[in-house]
């Protein structure tokens, strides 16, 4: 008993820090991949959503900016110690002109969209309960880049243009995967086994007359 819940508690703290590095893997917007969206080139899941939540208007204004705020803080202060202005929050990210942009650049990269929406969601979410959130939305956007890699043919070979897979993408995937919750426990005392069917008395004592 001893062994299988200090194993159990391990397991709950390595889900509980995996889920907070992938959260600020996420919210502070470490590059992740470089792919062509509405804004231009994207390097992080809430950029994706943001182009995407502007151009829709699904989501105020105001909430968008929340999401981009803390990532452009970190930026702004690594970069050039600056920083960055809320109402300039939009023109920092290109998402002054997305709803005019076309949609084609999004829909050829459906994966990557709505792998990014369940990164998000899944990030935020899983700081107050891990789930598989996190770990789907980050397979869906991996398929996504691979798809394209291996299977698409680039119209612009400019290498700024061009899609491309940060080492950070790495990390994001182990703390995904790391973050879903999984009962130690009930792995340890295996499935319950199954109980013997027995004649009824009965039907065995119609055979004894």
């Amino acid at each position: 008993m001893a062994n299988s819940s200090s194993s159990k508690g391990w397991w709950k703290k390595l889900t509980t820090y995996a889920a907070l590095i992938y959260f600020f893997l996420i919210i502070l917007q470490i590059p992740l991949f470089r792919v062509p969206c509405r804004a231009g080139m994207c390097s992080s899941p809430i950029h994706v959503t943001s182009s995407q939540l502007i151009a829709s208007e699904i989501f105020p204004v105001a909430a968008v900016k929340a999401l981009l705020f803390p990532g452009a803080v970190t930026n702004g202060l690594i970069t050039n110690m600056t920083f960055p202005s809320w109402d300039n929050l939009l023109n920092i990210y290109n998402l002054t002109n997305v709803k005019e942009a076309s949609a084609v650049t999004d829909l050829r990269r459906l994966e990557v969209l709505a792998g990014s929406y369940f990164s998000v969601a899944g990030a935020i979410i899983g700081v107050l309960k891990p789930g598989r959130m996190s770990m789907f939305g980050t397979l869906l956007i991996i398929w996504g880049l691979v798809k394209e890699g291996f299977l698409g043919k680039p119209v612009n070979t400019d290498p700024a243009k061009t899609v491309f897979v940060y080492p950070t993408m790495l990390i994001a995937l182990v703390c995904a995967f790391a973050s879903v919750k999984y009962d130690v426990q009930k792995v340890a005392r295996g499935a319950p086994a199954r109980p013997i069917a027995r004649p009824l008395q009965s039907s065995s004592k119609s055979k004894l007359k």
